[in-house]
């Protein structure tokens, strides 16, 4: 049987919605020659209360910051949420800190990477974002922000942490993750059930 690792969704009012319904998908997935899942994937929202993502589609939180269970797998996504309420929000920055410490890999969508870098997190690393907010990003310092990517892997000896383009750049930095997770014949056929050209 194949051990489960937890991928925690990061949710927030006004965030957008492919940025995690992407990673959901694919993380869920992602299985093995046997059929069994590799992944058990929940949303986390500060307070367990229903989200109002962009454009209005409710989603209710499986956990919130209190009683979820451990996360090997952190996701941060961006919109309007992330940029504009959230970077302000200083329970869900230190949330993110201590979830990063403990996680085995983080991965952030558009401007979820102004979260990441609001909490200090990727000093000293490249980082790429949403094109509209490459200059946002770059306003923080130490940040070696890279444009006309897909995605930015700046994990090192001390944490796996991986940053990805706008909205359906999360899509292919997830099947990125699960290559570098599990193996490329996995992220192959996760990204074939899902019709998705990796090339």
């Amino acid at each position: 049987m194949t051990l489960k690792r937890t991928v925690g969704i990061l949710l927030f009012n006004e965030v957008e919605v492919l940025d995690f319904a992407g990673p959901f998908e694919v993380f869920s997935l992602a299985e093995n020659a046997d059929n069994n899942k590799y992944f058990d994937v929940i949303i986390i929202a500060e307070n367990q209360a229903p989200i109002s993502a962009r454009n209005g589609l409710q989603v209710i939180p499986d956990y919130n910051f209190t009683n979820h269970p451990d996360i090997d797998v952190l996701i941060i996504p961006g919109g309007y949420g992330a940029e504009k309420i959230e970077i302000h929000n200083k329970v869900v920055i230190d949330w993110i800190k201590t979830q990063e410490n403990l996680a085995e890999l983080t991965l952030s969508v558009c401007t979820g990477a102004l979260l990441l870098a609001e909490a200090g997190l990727l000093a000293g690393r490249s980082a790429t974002t949403h094109w509209m907010d490459l200059d946002n990003l770059a306003s923080y310092p130490d940040i070696d922000v890279i444009s006309h990517t897909r995605f930015v892997d700046a994990s090192d000896d001390t944490c796996d942490i991986v940053t990805s383009a706008g909205i359906s750049a999360g899509i292919h930095a997830s099947l990125y993750c699960i290559e570098k997770l599990i193996d490329s014949t996995t992220m192959s056929a996760t990204a074939r059930r899902m019709e998705f050209d990796i090339n």
